[in-house]
């Protein structure tokens, strides 16, 4: 059984899963906006009004001419790196949402858009749209790539091309106080009581142990509840041992629980896509477009220079961290469900 070292929210249901846990759900319109969170040229500021979610960091990025020469030529031609984001209406931290100053599309994946145009030498300009609308941005080329959590599978390359930049983590959540590990293997489950979301794919993975955990005569009691706030106290009270839902939202939660009565923390991680395949969140372009290979390129230098694991700990997402990014990796299979 494999730690993922590469997220994933397969489909919007998976989407909502992330969403239950923290503020909502994207889901209809579209705004386009040019923006730049940078404090001066060849930087960008991470975190940005991001009220909590993150340390805001300002990170030093060139602008890397080799890669940025390797553009198709009608974007390098534009001036500005279309980055769609499909978090309307309510958004989802960390991962995209408006700001505390009510304007500024946050998160770690615009911010990660952010820097890879900062090293095309080109100007973000963030396009934010329902889930659905998101990838017909892209279909139509009203959008050049987007980075919204969205995961590698064999189906979406018949359309898309990938570059992998995030691992596709599940989590256990436990109080601080708590000393138990998850150590990868469902045994270590016995007897606890675990509160996830209903009819998800961390759900599907609780009942396949459960399933296991039964035919050796041993119990795992496992307790759904409807949104995030139900689960803290649950956990707050003693009623749930821990809780199993997408690493984001944990990582978001556990940062906002630092200074309460309750502090949380993360007590290991699975891949979401099970046992046998690292799942890998990936920046996303149109089939054949010619940008996939110069993204990976941007990331890969990120990831050399540092500047990708300032990104990660700016929103406490250390570990779904992954070594390279790759073009098309293998992604999850057609019949996984």
């Amino acid at each position: 059984m494999r730690r993922s070292t590469t997220t994933r929210l397969r489909t919007l249901g998976a989407l909502a899963t992330v969403a239950a846990l923290t503020a909502g759900l994207a889901a209809c319109s579209s705004d386009a906006s040019a923006d730049q969170t940078a404090g001066s040229p060849g930087s960008v500021t991470v975190g940005a009004h991001s009220n909590g979610a993150a340390t805001e960091t300002t990170i030093d990025v060139p602008v890397v001419d080799e890669i940025r020469n390797s553009l198709p030529k009608e974007v390098l031609d534009s001036g500005t790196l279309t980055i769609g984001v499909g978090a309307l209406p309510a958004g989802f931290p960390p991962l995209a949402f408006t700001g505390d100053d009510n304007e500024t599309l946050t998160g770690s994946e615009p911010d990660l858009g952010r820097l890879v145009a900062a090293v095309f030498g080109l100007k973000p300009e963030i396009s934010n749209a329902t889930w659905d609308n998101l990838f017909v941005g892209i279909d139509t080329g009203a959008t050049d790539v987007g980075f919204s959590n969205i995961t590698d599978t064999e189906q979406r390359k018949e359309k898309y091309d990938f570059a992998s930049y995030r691992g596709d983590n599940l989590a256990f959540q436990v109080l601080a106080s708590n000393d138990w590990e998850f150590d990868g293997d469902y045994e270590n489950l016995a007897g606890l009581t675990i509160a996830t979301s209903t009819g998800t794919n961390q759900a599907k993975i609780l009942l396949e142990w459960q399933s296991k955990l039964q035919a050796e005569g041993k119990t795992l009691d496992i307790v759904y509840f409807p949104d995030a706030n139900s689960i803290t106290l649950a956990l707050n009270s003693g009623q749930i041992d821990a809780q199993f839902n997408p690493n984001p939202g944990i990582a978001y939660q556990n940062r906002l629980s630092e200074d309460g009565a309750n502090p949380t923390r993360t007590a290991g991680t699975y891949s979401g896509a099970g046992a046998t395949l690292d799942g890998l969140i990936a920046a996303t372009v149109k089939k054949d477009s010619g940008l996939a290979q110069p993204i990976a390129d941007a990331i890969n230098y990120l990831i050399e220079n540092g500047q990708y694991e300032q990104w990660l700990e700016a929103y406490n997402l250390q570990d779904e961290a992954v070594k390279e990014s790759l073009v098309n990796p293998p992604g999850l299979p057609i019949d996984n469900s």
